[in-house]
């Protein structure tokens, strides 16, 4: 298969490669997205020893132990078996020999993956990793290094953040997020799948750009059809995803569901107090605020702070479309559909109803964070504009309105951008009424920032807006879901 996307990551590893030194590379990234493939393909085509070994979940060191002499075996002594190493010093000691011990001159690409899963209870891992990089690794010019994880929080925690012997030693890092819109396009084009760009939206929603989910999706079967086999059945693979997806990722992995579940509740996002007086997290110790930073470097939620109004502190909402939709969706009839058959098209019934919709919006929100270049480009605001959200919560028993944008551009040239975002099938109708309730929320944030800047309004769709003498009045700039589908420029 061709790398798709990925573009800047592939040339910097390669660059790191064609280095005249040793090189130390952290790269990460969610479950699922890619990253040993990445790395594999990039290398493959170039003349090294490749040395690949995989942390085992849940496996103790014996058995860690155990996979990394099979890979020494496999790399340098043509598959003849030799015995395991009784601990991580001795192992790398065995790996460093062996390189030496190599006359020819090629380089020497050290690929260990899923570190975190090889970093077990007294272990010792991280200490040898740092010993034997500082002390013999860093000195050889042939070596080139690569850490990699799927828990973000580890790896930023251990490895790029290490307050010990590996602090400031790599020489790179490569966070490795979800496909665009617009790669998620060439990635299903790539695999023999042909579909519009409504069907592909619709897709995004429920997987996001994850490469793995994205490579389940069947030939000449729709967006609609393949979420109802992927997701309502026993035998998707996207039907038990979510409770691996966690496990993989944390050590306690129910208190992150706990908290994923508490930010689902409320689709305007909940804020901070509303997650201290919903879950048995405190202030102490910091755990809330780790476990909250943990989950948003993993890509599952966002903490928003609105721009001009920051008083009212951070709040969170989920970004990541498959644990929104497993909560939202899944889970509610995982005992029923576990005893029913795959002809119910549970998914297919459930499409076009209030909920169904409400759902759409929500996603589509998520998806517009994500694509904020996209919708820069299309409006013509400048790189650098300061993007985000606002919102406005009357306290007490005030009688004045509140109001919520979805997102706003604070501008250079003493303008503000007010972006409305709304997912429909067909070409969104701006009424009196709407019309009246723009006017409203302009207002409200024009009296809360006291802001004298010149006020913009645009609107964000899947379907672009139909033409009445209302929108001609308001809005400004438009753009459409095939703007979203565009290259980042």
């Amino acid at each position: 298969m061709n790398i798709i996307g990925r573009k800047q990551e592939s040339k910097e590893l390669l660059d790191s490669f064609n280095t005249k030194q040793a090189e130390f590379i952290v790269t990460y990234g969610r479950r699922r997205i890619g990253k040993t493939f990445l790395i594999e393909e990039t290398f493959k085509k170039q003349k090294c020893y490749f040395f690949h070994v995989t942390g085992i979940q849940d496996g103790n060191m014996k058995v860690q132990l155990k996979e990394f002499a099979k890979s020494m075996s496999a790399t340098f002594y043509n598959g003849v078996s030799i015995m395991p190493a009784n601990s991580w010093m001795d192992a790398f000691e065995e790996l460093t020999k062996t390189i030496e011990g190599v006359k020819s001159k090629l380089k020497v690409v050290l690929f260990f993956d899923e570190l975190p899963w090889m970093s077990t209870k007294r272990s010792k891992v991280l200490q040898a990793l740092d010993y034997y990089w500082n002390r013999r690794w860093s000195k050889n010019q042939r070596i080139k290094l690569i850490v990699c994880g799927s828990s973000a929080s580890w790896i930023i925690k251990n490895i790029i953040h290490n307050k010990g012997g590996l602090h400031n030693r790599y020489t790179k890092s490569l966070l490795l997020k979800p496909f665009s819109l617009h790669e998620t396009k060439m990635f299903l084009e790539n695999n023999g799948i042909n579909l519009n760009d409504k069907q592909i939206l619709l897709l995004y929603m429920v997987m996001g750009g994850v490469p793995h989910y994205l490579k389940q999706i069947k030939k000449g079967l729709s967006a609609t059809q393949n979420i109802n086999n992927l997701c309502f059945s026993e035998n998707g693979i996207l039907f038990s995803e979510f409770d691996k997806l966690f496990k993989s990722l944390f050590d306690d992995a129910k208190k992150y569901v706990e908290l994923i579940r508490i930010v689902a509740q409320v689709r305007e996002g909940v804020s901070r107090n509303y997650i201290e007086e919903n879950s048995k997290f405190s202030q102490k110790g910091g755990t809330l605020t780790d476990r909250l930073k943990d989950l948003e470097l993993a890509g599952f939620i966002k903490s928003f702070l609105p721009l001009g109004h920051t008083r009212q502190g951070e709040y969170y909402r989920i970004i990541d479309e498959y644990s929104y939709f497993y909560l939202r969706w899944i889970e509610p009839e995982k005992h029923t559909l576990l005893g029913q058959e795959l002809e119910n098209k549970f998914w297919i019934k459930k499409t076009g109803t209030p909920a169904y919709y409400n759902w759409m919006g929500y996603a589509f929100e998520a998806i517009c964070y994500k694509h904020i270049s996209q919708i820069r480009e299309a409006l013509n605001i400048d790189y650098g504009t300061r993007a985000g959200t606002w919102r406005y919560i009357p306290r007490g028993e005030r009688k004045e309105k509140g109001a919520q944008i979805d997102l706003l551009f604070e501008r250079d040239d003493n303008t503000v951008t007010l972006c409305e975002i709304k997912c429909t099938e067909k070409p969104f109708v701006l009424d009196k009424r709407y019309y009246e309730c723009l006017l409203n929320k302009v207002q409200v944030y024009k009296t809360i920032t006291r802001t004298q800047k010149q006020i913009f309004i645009g609107f964000v769709t899947t379907s672009g807006i139909k033409n009445t003498r209302y929108s001609a009045k308001i809005i400004d700039g438009t753009v459409t879901s095939d703007d979203l589908f565009k290259s980042a420029g």
